[in-house]
């Protein structure tokens, strides 16, 4: 899937229904150093680490279709793994390198502590996280700016919002998710400075009723364009704001508009495939560099997709105003607040 930029993606919808996308998911089991040299050995390796479950529908999920890609176009072996603590993170790290694996993904800021040890130890693999600030001369982040869609969509949800009170929902409060929910704040007190930001985390990622309850809470509370980074547990979410026709939603990290197509107005989300891909080329070529590797919406691997069948929610005046948001963030005239990472 190739990122959709917000002023050219309208209309496209996934066609997955909320229930298929709930069984499923029940189903499923120091900076600056050198280039690195080519890997040696014939086969090129790639292993990846998730936090979670590879059917979630967002996160975890576009992280296995980029690793799914890498053996695709790069012919790699690849290895995958479910990790849920940090023991789990490092023994994971250890032992595909223990096995030759060239390089290994830790799929998100939870594995930067795990990834700086094992590396220390495995010199001869790449170690990338995708989010946090830790480098290493065999590790760096990749960075999404998630943020900057996220912004757009604060911006929309406070305009469009009835008493301007608006929420997000959050699986567990680490500092790339509550980066995103920053993001959509500022967004929605550019539009409405009075505008009310609810923030709620469940405390895992999983509970998909722990999630639906949250969500009905917010919305008893006068919320009614709300906002999720949950990962599975984003099935209890889409959920309760399929039980609500006045209230409108936006899907994070994957396009997630067909999971509640009547509700569900916009996704924020990211081409993890297309960014992992273009790292593992660097990495199997010896031109990977440790550095933090940013994508944002200039580089179309973070975008906005949007619901067409809902667009007449929105007053033409705030999609005038999106399209200039997004002008604004792509030359560099507006810097969206994100967390120091």
């Amino acid at each position: 899937m190739r990122a959709v930029r917000a002023s050219e993606a309208m209309g496209r919808r996934l066609t997955p229904a909320l229930l298929l996308g709930v069984s499923l998911m029940l189903a499923g089991g120091a900076a600056g150093c050198g280039a690195r040299e080519p890997a040696t050995s014939d086969t090129f390796r790639v292993a990846l680490l998730t936090p979670g479950s590879i059917r979630d529908g967002g996160w975890n999920q576009g992280a296995y279709e980029g690793l799914e890609r890498i053996r695709a176009e790069l012919g790699a072996e690849i290895a995958h793994q479910e990790t849920k603590t940090p023991q789990e993170f490092e023994a994971g790290f250890r032992d595909f390198a223990a096995r030759g694996f060239d390089l290994v993904f830790g799929h998100g800021f939870e594995f930067q502590d795990a990834a700086a040890s094992i590396s220390a130890e495995r010199p001869d693999t790449v170690f990338i996280t995708t989010s946090g600030s830790t480098i290493r001369s065999n590790l760096a982040p990749i960075v999404f700016e998630l943020e900057q869609a996220t912004y757009v969509l604060g911006y929309v949800a406070a305009s469009i919002s009835r008493g301007a009170r608006v929420g997000a929902l959050g699986g567990i409060e680490i500092p790339s998710v509550a980066s995103t929910f920053r993001a959509f704040e500022a967004g929605a007190k550019a539009a409405r400075a009075g505008a009310s930001v609810t923030v709620s985390y469940i405390g895992n990622w999983t509970d998909v009723a722990a999630a639906r309850e949250a969500t009905r809470a917010m919305m008893e509370e006068g919320v009614d364009v709300l906002i999720h980074n949950a990962n599975e547990a984003a099935y209890g979410f889409f959920m309760a704001v399929e039980e609500r026709p006045d209230v409108l939603a936006f899907g994070t990290n994957k396009n997630q508009n067909g999971l509640a197509p009547s509700s569900v107005l916009a996704s924020a989300i990211l081409d993890i495939p297309q960014a992992l891909l273009m790292v593992a080329r660097q990495v199997e070529s010896g031109e990977f560099q440790a550095r933090p590797i940013r994508f944002g919406l200039r580089d179309e691997v973070v975008g906005i997709v949007w619901n067409d069948d809902l667009r007449a929610r929105v007053p033409d005046a705030v999609w005038e105003r999106v399209s200039s948001l997004i002008h604004e963030i792509e030359t560099g005239a507006l810097e969206v607040p994100r967390a120091g990472f």
